[in-house]
């Protein structure tokens, strides 16, 4: 299945889903209404998404099994693009299994591992946020979410 929208796209291998849809936070359409402009946010999972869920996956990491996944890639405001925290050139493809840790989920769930990275493609700022279902088994995971990230592509800012 192909997924394309907003600038992103992504083939997911079978067996995953996934949506990319614009931020419908309260915080996005405050600041949309502000004259801001609503962002991307896309969701990858190799287990059925829920239709309701938060940017960062909350709804859907609850119900996350040990052997699932689950992907976002969230992008920050055009002025954010090579900041500090989006320093970072490009998409992280290949991701490091040590960097994976209960502390980097935005929301705690026994068993599992998180980790996020900030960077900067095409002049769009992003956060690529990942859970892993199984903190014993992260190897194994990992590779699952860069068979995904593998083809996910941004398209430069206009």
């Amino acid at each position: 299945m192909d997924l394309k929208g907003h600038g992103l796209a992504a083939t997911m291998p079978p067996g995953w889903e996934g949506t990319i849809s614009l931020d419908q936070g309260d915080e996005a359409f405050e600041l949309a209404g502000e004259g801001g402009i609503l962002r991307p946010v896309a969701h990858l999972a190799n287990f059925p998404l829920p239709v309701d869920r938060g940017d960062f996956g909350s709804g859907a990491v609850e119900l996350m099994r040990t052997q699932d996944v689950f992907v976002a890639l969230l992008e920050y405001a055009p002025e954010e693009a090579g900041s500090a925290l989006f320093a970072a050139q490009g998409l992280p493809r290949k991701l490091d299994p040590r960097r994976f840790n209960a502390a980097s989920l935005q929301r705690g769930m026994p068993g599992q591992a998180g980790l996020q990275e900030f960077f900067t493609e095409g002049g769009r700022p992003f956060c690529l946020y990942v859970v892993l279902g199984d903190a014993d088994d992260v190897h194994l995971q990992v590779r699952k979410v860069e068979q995904v990230l593998a083809s996910v592509r941004i398209e430069p800012r206009p």
